[in-house]
């Protein structure tokens, strides 16, 4: 378990795209209403509490409209803040300030409501030893942007992908022939990767820890199976609860002992951090 590693190009392709979904042939309000070659200084706002995170992307959709662009003040990423907070202060054409505006509140609006979901839920299991994790469960194109973002509310990103760790579930023990098969063929085909059995019940449990599973994905489990599972396994192996978590009972499934609770919710579920941006013609 690491943290993912937002590549710069990957988010240069990835804005742009976003740019020409947004403008098109052109931005005919601004051609109409701005007078060509006036500056401006745009500052966004937040406007509800919460963690900022997607600044450097904002600015990416700034500076790819306006090469000029100049950055006078940018907000502190990662940390709690309330509303009316400065996330970011630019200036340069205001034509093109307002092309990229709504492509980059987008960006953060989208990936500060991630970062500040998962603050809200390691503020739930502080003191209880367990850590969260993030899934797979996120935004078609933006994973990496939206793990990164759990990264900044405090979370741990799990597994990236298919590529970079073992997650035996239910269908690939069925096809394998049981536990003790999956694992071994895991641990033939990717010796160096984390591997990790889901288990549905206390059988399950026995025939991984059997088979020499360091992590378990106790799935769908009740706060008193979860409960049961700790004590079953011993410390034999870690434990990862799963399976419509939320933030209201997220504590208590915390409380169980287990080391690690994933929430698909952080990035399938997140609601937009509100942001605004105020515009001021320069003279």
């Amino acid at each position: 378990m690491g943290f993912a590693r937002v590549n710069e190009v990957d988010s240069v392709d990835l804005v742009r795209r976003a740019l020409s979904e947004d403008i098109g042939a052109g931005d005919v309000t601004s051609e109409a209403t701005v007078p060509e070659g006036a500056r401006a200084r745009a500052v966004i706002v937040q406007k509800a509490d919460g963690v900022v995170f997607g600044v450097d992307v904002a600015l990416l959709a700034f500076s790819l409209v306006d090469e000029g662009v100049v950055v006078e003040e940018r907000g502190v990423e990662g940390r709690w803040r309330d509303a009316g907070a400065v996330v970011l202060a630019v200036a340069g054409d205001a034509r093109a300030l307002l092309a990229a505006e709504r492509t980059a509140l987008n960006f953060l609006g989208r990936l500060s409501g991630v970062a500040t979901s998962t603050a809200r839920a390691v503020a739930a299991v502080e003191g209880t030893g367990a850590r969260v994790l993030d899934t797979r469960k996120t935004t078609p194109g933006l994973r990496m942007l939206e793990k990164a973002a759990v990264a900044a509310g405090g979370g741990v990103n799990y597994r990236i992908g298919l590529y970079d760790a073992v997650l035996i579930k239910e269908n690939h023990i069925a096809v394998a022939g049981g536990i003790a098969a999956a694992v071994a063929a895991a641990r033939e085909r990717a010796p160096g990767l984390p591997l990790e059995v889901e288990v549905r019940d206390s059988a399950e449990i026995d025939e991984a820890l059997a088979a020499g599973a360091p992590l378990l994905l106790l799935d769908n489990m009740s706060v008193a199976e979860l409960s049961a599972a700790v004590a079953q396994v011993g410390g034999r192996a870690e434990l990862e609860a799963s399976g419509g978590v939320t933030l209201e009972t997220l504590r208590a499934v915390a409380g169980t002992g287990v080391d690690f609770v994933s929430m698909g919710a952080l990035t399938h579920s997140a609601p937009a951090l509100d942001l605004s941006l105020q515009l001021e013609l320069l003279a």
